[in-house]
């Protein structure tokens, strides 16, 4: 569905709107976030094996594929996933930031106990395309998020329609505004609707994202309305619970 497309444009452009972010891939299986960042650095270790996150477009970024680079796969079990994790949110001196993006693999599984119970989430944030058989996740991500006390700070309808380049009429490829209509039944709100771009795909598989290049760049509005709806959403929970939007005890 794009989630990983979501969070690397997501925080650079809570990044270009003036914020401190850190980018955190715990899709071990499949970490693609150096790929559309365009970095192959090795992170750094300091004496007391702490780990320096690795510097890329303005952002601070960890990810098991800078430690474990090229085509060969993770045949990690539970335990071995918890251990990464858990380090990479414990031991990575990521200072002083305003936001930590974490992209999640799909489902409900081991990386997202793991993080559950190791710091205090502020939210999550759900991203879907509008066809029913990604939505039949969505629930299940949203249900396992409100059992264990996460907040669901909305939904983000990825690929949602497809401008025609010769009529400039709109092709629901995919559907359209299933996400909105799965929102409305939980009771959270739409962070947002992106559109079906192949400059979307481009900047992510050539390493320059679009919202690398500012809200007038192409294709990068819609990706900084979202950044701007979780950042308000981010305002209005921190508001409540009268603590910080970001925090790891």
């Amino acid at each position: 569905v794009g989630k990983t497309t979501v969070a690397v444009n997501l925080a650079l452009a809570l990044e270009k709107l003036g914020h401190k972010v850190g980018l955190l891939d715990a899709d071990v299986y499949g970490p693609n976030v150096p790929i559309m960042l365009g970095t192959t650095k090795e992170p750094q270790a300091t004496a007391d094996r702490h780990i320096i996150p690795v510097e890329s477009q303005g952002l601070k970024m960890i990810s098991m594929g800078l430690l474990n680079p090229g085509d060969k796969p993770m045949i990690w079990r539970g335990p071995m996933l918890h251990s990464v994790i858990t380090q990479f949110l414990r031991s990575v001196e990521w200072g002083e930031l305003d936001y930590l993006i974490i992209d999640l693999p799909p489902g409900t599984g081991d990386v997202q106990l793991s993080l559950i119970q190791t710091v205090a989430v502020t939210g999550a944030v759900v991203v879907t395309t509008p066809s029913i058989v990604a939505l039949a996740d969505v629930r299940k991500a949203i249900e396992m998020f409100r059992q264990v006390n996460v907040e669901v700070l909305g939904v983000v309808e990825n690929m949602s329609t497809f401008a025609c380049p010769h009529c400039g009429k709109p092709v629901d490829i995919f559907g359209h505004g299933e996400g909105a209509k799965t929102a409305i039944a939980y009771g959270v709100p739409v962070l947002g609707e992106i559109e079906i771009d192949p400059r979307i795909r481009v900047g992510g598989d050539t390493g320059k994202p679009v919202a690398a290049l500012g809200e007038a760049g192409a294709s990068a509005k819609s990706l900084y309305g979202v950044a701007r709806a979780v950042a308000k959403r981010l305002e209005e929970v921190a508001a409540t619970a009268g603590g910080p939007a970001f925090q790891i005890d």
